[in-house]
């Protein structure tokens, strides 16, 4: 949830600090802070965003070459300037900065407080940073030893970087859970939680596992395991230009990705579709089709996001491969005794590939002899390491926190899957695979058509920016977009709202509706239409007001309705890629009219590496 940051080198490492902060506070945006070593060590941090920290140090000359900085997320203390990190042992012989959490960090600071230790903050960090000190001295073992057999009795998840002040020019890194990236440079190393930081200085990485331990100097990089076997580091190149993790000329990251989603669509099944010969192939699919084929049951798992595109994917896979599909929150799975079969296909879904509930998941289903696939967008990330396959969806970096186009992507791969799968399942004509193929292919220009309507939401959004809750309605492929489009627009704007079976109104919601309220109903013309257009009628009876998302040239709802939002008609199984996008940009005018930061919304981070 937090960002690190970490340099070693010749250059001064300030600006590196900053601007490294700067790229991950998407992470978590509390509190930040950094540290610098220079004849001594300063620490500087405040409560608040880099800009706060970057006001705070102001004018403040911070010369030195090595240094760690740290924007958090709180998961331990409230946000506040003795909280924030780096922290320091007590003695002062460490600073470390830190990602993750330390579950039994209570009982190990009792034992540290028996020994005379005191402590100034109320994080799990200060525990840890007090431990290696107290190994450290009392064991007179090098910084390296005291890291090593302080991690030892941790539970929890973590990613840090520590610096020993007796021995300055050196850097230690460690990660078991939390994700960290290590840049090679000429005679530097650059250390941090994902690439965004790494790629303006250097696209050579290496991506620790865990219980992985670096232990970095300018001049080399000596790479080990938690029990002291050498490893031999594997050095890749970053598949990212610096472009990418740049607003451009968009006002936010979220509106910049929204606006994206025809191109990363697009590269998502660009060398994936023959447009010649109409085929779908999934590469990192090919040694475990055949499981695939005669699959009894899916099990697709995902968090939140995720979980919605999980949920189309269950609609896609049943309906054009006919396999009994469920979909599990990662968090309620890992924690039930589901019963799960040695013959069962589980997926997990995630944007940044280091969610800690579904790589938990992902443990439980490994144990239980099942065939673990990943749909994931972050190339060297955790759960594409961790399973038996799976497929890329080549978002590019998301770095606005409410997801968008790592939806459409998602949902873009499953769609393939279950083509694909169809199409060998005998399920499918020649025909009908042809056809969808090509309006598969024809979304990007759709959704264009749809972009091109921005200034409509803005109009809508005008109009409803003040309200206090938000009703979504949908049928069929239609239910799981209303789920997603009440997510964003409570994630971005703190409205209440939510995304419910249009029938299901009838069961409770519609107590809720009245003339205050207004009702997005997402309704293409599909078999249940004349069904959705009573629920609309149903609503209208009781004052609420009516947003709906339907068909280009519809009349019969365009009569009723408040509010007609037109996209182009495609194939049904396909409308969630475009009924999703009028949704997106509705949440992201409606926040951004009611003064909210919508690519930092409070108490949110971008990738939930703790529990």
């Amino acid at each position: 949830m937090c960002g690190i940051v970490g340099y070693i080198g010749k250059k001064p490492a300030y600006p590196i600090l900053i601007n490294g902060l700067k790229r991950l506070e998407y992470r978590g945006y509390d509190s930040a802070g950094l540290s610098i070593l220079n004849k001594g060590i300063r620490i500087y941090k405040c409560r608040g965003k880099v800009e706060d920290l970057e006001n705070y140090i102001g004018s403040q000359h911070v010369k030195g070459s090595i240094g760690i900085g740290h924007t958090r997320w709180a998961t331990h203390g409230e946000p506040n300037d003795v909280n924030a990190h780096p922290h320091k042992s007590m003695n002062g012989h460490f600073i470390i900065i830190h990602n993750g959490i330390i579950e039994n960090y209570s009982k190990l600071k009792k034992k540290l407080t028996d020994h005379g230790y005191n402590f100034s903050s109320e994080t799990d960090t200060e525990v840890l940073a007090n431990l290696i000190e107290y190994i450290y001295l009392q064991g007179k073992v090098s910084a390296e030893i005291a890291v090593r057999l302080a991690l030892r009795k941790v539970i929890g998840a973590y990613g840090l970087v520590i610096i020993c002040t007796d021995e300055p020019d050196k850097l230690i890194a460690a990660r078991k859970g939390s994700p960290l990236v290590i840049g090679v440079g000429d005679k530097e190393y650059f250390i941090a939680s994902d690439a965004t930081p790494i790629i303006e200085h250097t696209k050579k990485v290496i991506y620790l596992n865990d219980d992985d331990i670096a232990v970095l100097t300018r001049d080399a990089l000596q790479l080990k395991s938690l029990d002291s076997k050498n490893l031999i580091p594997v050095i890749q190149t970053l598949d990212l230009d610096i472009g990418e993790i740049d607003k451009g000329n968009f006002e936010h990251f979220m509106l910049k990705e929204i606006f994206e989603q025809p191109k990363s669509i697009q590269d998502t099944f660009r060398g994936r579709i023959s447009k010649e010969k109409h085929t779908i192939s999934l590469g990192g699919l090919f040694e475990v089709m055949p499981r695939l084929i005669t699959a009894r049951r899916i099990i697709i798992i995902g968090c939140g996001t995720s979980w919605h595109a999980g949920l189309v994917g269950e609609y896609l896979i049943e309906e054009f491969a006919r396999i009994p599909v469920e979909v599990e929150y990662a968090s309620e799975f890992r924690y039930r005794n589901p019963v799960i079969d040695k013959e069962d296909i589980i997926i997990v879904i995630s944007q940044s590939g280091e969610t800690a509930d579904s790589l938990a998941a992902i443990q439980k289903a490994n144990e239980a002899g099942a065939l673990v696939l990943g749909v994931c967008n972050v190339v060297g990330s955790s759960i594409p390491r961790e399973t038996r396959g799976g497929v890329y969806t080549h978002a590019g970096p998301e770095i606005g926190v409410a997801s968008t186009k790592a939806f459409t992507a998602q949902v873009t791969v499953l769609t393939m899957l279950a083509m694909l799968l169809g199409k060998k399942r005998n399920y499918l004509s020649d025909e009908f695979y042809t056809r969808f193929i090509s309006e598969l292919q024809e979304i990007p220009e759709r959704i264009e058509e749809i972009l091109a309507k921005n200034d409509q939401f803005k109009e809508i959004a005008e109009k409803y920016k003040n309200v206090n809750n938000f009703m979504y309605l949908g049928r069929g492929y239609s239910f799981p977009v209303a789920l997603e489009g009440a997510l964003k627009l409570k994630e971005i704007s703190y409205i209440h709202a939510e995304g419910y079976p249009a029938a299901e109104m009838k069961h409770g919601p519609i107590a809720l509706i009245d003339e205050k309220m207004p009702v997005v109903v997402i309704a293409p013309k599909d078999d249940s239409y004349e069904k959705i257009v009573s629920n609309i009628q149903e609503v209208k009876a009781r004052g609420g007001i009516v947003i709906a998302v339907v068909n280009k040239g519809e009349t019969t709802i365009s009569d009723m309705a408040d509010h007609i939002i037109e996209v182009p008609s495609t194939n049904l199984a396909l409308m969630p890629l475009l009924s999703v996008i009028p949704l997106q940009l509705l949440s992201y005018h409606i926040a951004v009219m009611r003064g909210c930061n919508v690519d930092q919304p409070r108490n949110l981070a971008k990738s939930v590496t703790v529990e």
